[in-house]
């Protein structure tokens, strides 16, 4: 790579600009490289922070992976904290820079990374301003909220938002003693993450380990304490009170530097960028939570701020600005978050997205054991696949559940990657011994009923649908075909459901439910499914089973007391 005594500046210290640093120098020992960044912290790990503030992490600088000092003296690259960029001089090559003590000065570049990442999104809500309420942005947050902790002793926190900052933090809060209010505008938590079945579990867990969420709810505000410090949160349905408070309804991209130098925006106003991770302007580079990148299902630009995105693109753009032409393929938009002892993660497409994007969607939801059934120790996982109805391709995949969701996002986020089929899943040669898996993974079960759906072998309905013809559809009939023992702990509350376990089932004649439209159901599906072969092996052609069943089931029940 020819570029001796090149000069890269880079905008931002977070995670792309130390990692494009790094690698440039590594292949080019003489350019000259400069990382500039507005606040006093550079290369830290802003996703840890949420552990930091339950204590988990004892120590803030144990989240900072290297300072200043390191760059100088290990990478001679310069740093200049506490130094913002006014403005970008494409004409002139240059960025325009100001230090906290006022000075302003130019830099040249002969290439130009913009890392600017993105802002919490913080609404005009009343009151806003009061003591007590935060945003989790950077290491100086993170310190003010855990110091705030200590020396204020809060009981009630209020969280508006529930996605995964929201929800690390209700965490983190939960950890260190105090009650937790979550405020969501939309109807189910992970919104922008999660189809509604699979949120519901995730919902359902945190309200057990005494979580208060309040859905469908838009916050209007503050009130304080006369000494001004946070007292209560308006929402539009009534107060909630609290006296600590954190506002996590997203991120924006930080995109003002770039558009003022007439950098292109994408349709989610995020900077544009091609597969070298360029702008419009072939010698300015931008990367991480500013791009908007493209999605490897759709093909689509997509803003999915990611700190695992931003490290791919640290390492793409430091092999680009010293005359490298690597590429960045895309994203699935893969997440996972721990939230109090649940793991929940996604890859892909949901099924909303999916069918927003005008594909035929098929999906399956399977509850097993992450490990052998019999073997000590397994936790249940649930596993929704989203497939093209027409093709099989896998589009995406969520999970939940105590057990190993990890391992299964990550098969699934390759096997998206390599554009496999439901068919590719079903045969994927994964290992196994039962301390650690099934003979049949969760992923072989969930693709052999993607299949069994496509070739017509088996007929679902989701619960949504089956809740709307619960109020609608005059001739349907709901079979529970679990155990007598199994009814009376819980069951659906519904005229419409009949307890008829499989072994009665066996002995029904067809003409019990000519005319009817039948759905079975069972706790996790295994049972509904082979009570729906044996009613069709009777004459009946109207059958379907439950997606998911019971454990999957996101609406009340009755159980026994």
């Amino acid at each position: 790579m020819q570029s001796k005594g090149k000069r890269v500046v880079i905008i931002g210290g977070g995670a792309v600009g130390p990692k494009a640093a790094s690698r440039a120098r590594r292949l080019e020992p003489d350019a000259d490289i400069k990382i500039i960044e507005r606040g006093k912290f550079i290369s830290y790990a802003a996703c840890g922070m949420p552990y930091y503030i339950s204590g988990d992490i004892s120590d803030s600088r144990e989240l900072i992976a290297r300072d200043a000092a390191y760059f100088k003296d290990r990478l001679d690259v310069d740093v200049l904290t506490e130094t913002e960029v006014l403005s970008i001089d494409r004409k002139a090559g240059r960025v325009n820079c100001r230090e906290t003590g006022g000075r302003e000065f130019p830099l040249p570049y002969d290439a130009l990374v913009v890392a600017t990442g993105a802002e919490p999104f913080v609404p005009p809500l009343e009151g806003r301003e009061l003591t007590g309420i935060f945003k989790l942005k950077g290491i100086p947050d993170a310190i003010a909220i855990r110091d705030y902790l200590k020396k204020e002793e809060p009981r009630k926190a209020a969280i508006v938002g529930a996605g995964l900052i929201g929800l690390e933090m209700a965490e983190a809060f939960r950890a260190r003693g105090l009650s937790v209010t979550v405020v969501e505008m939309l109807d189910w938590p992970l919104p922008a993450l999660l189809d509604f079945e699979i949120a519901t579990i995730l919902g359902k867990y945190l309200e057990e380990e005494g979580v208060n969420l309040v859905f469908s709810r838009k916050a209007t505000g503050f009130d304080g304490t006369p000494g001004g410090r946070v007292k209560r949160l308006r929402t539009e349905d009534g107060p909630i009170d609290c006296d600590v408070a954190l506002i996590s309804i997203g991120v924006r991209p930080n995109t003002s530097l770039a558009a003022e130098a007439g950098l292109e925006l994408g349709p989610a106003r995020a900077i544009a960028v091609n597969e070298f991770l360029q702008t419009n302007d072939p010698a300015i580079y931008a990367g991480g939570d500013c791009v908007e990148c493209k999605h490897l299902v759709t093909g689509k630009p997509a803003f999915v701020p990611l700190g695992s995105t931003a490290n791919k693109h640290g390492r793409v753009i430091g092999n680009n600005v010293v005359g490298g032409r690597d590429v960045f393929p895309g994203i699935l938009g893969t997440a996972i978050a721990k939230v109090l002892g649940m793991a929940v993660g996604r890859t892909g497409l949901t099924e909303r997205e999916a069918v927003e994007a005008g594909y035929k969607v098929v999906c399956s939801t399977v509850t097993p054991n992450d490990i052998a059934h019999y073997y000590p120790g397994g936790n249940r996982i649930t596993l929704k696949l989203v497939a093209d109805g027409n093709t099989g391709r896998v589009l995406g995949a969520q999970c939940v559940g105590k057990g190993e969701v990890a391992k299964r996002i990550d098969v699934l986020a390759t096997a998206l990657s390599s554009g496999m089929s439901a068919t590719d899943l079903a045969n994927l040669d994964l290992s196994y011994a039962p301390p650690y898996n099934s003979a049949m993974d969760a992923i072989h079960h969930a693709a052999n009923v993607i299949r069994n759906k496509m070739d017509g072998t088996a007929r679902s309905i989701p619960p949504q649908q089956l809740k709307d013809k619960m109020n609608g559809q005059e001739n349907l009939v709901i079979l529970d075909v679990r155990s007598e023992r199994e009814w009376r702990e819980l069951r659906l509350g519904h005229s419409k459901v009949r307890h008829v376990p499989m072994e009665r089932l066996s002995q029904t004649a067809a003409r019990d439910y000519e005319g009817k439209e039948i759905v079975t159901l069972c706790k996790s599906s295994v049972r509904a499914y082979h009570a729906q072969k044996m009613l069709e092996r009777k004459g009946l052609s109207d059958v379907k089973f439950l997606d998911g069943s019971l454990l999957v089931w996101p609406y009340d029940v009755k159980k026994s007391k």
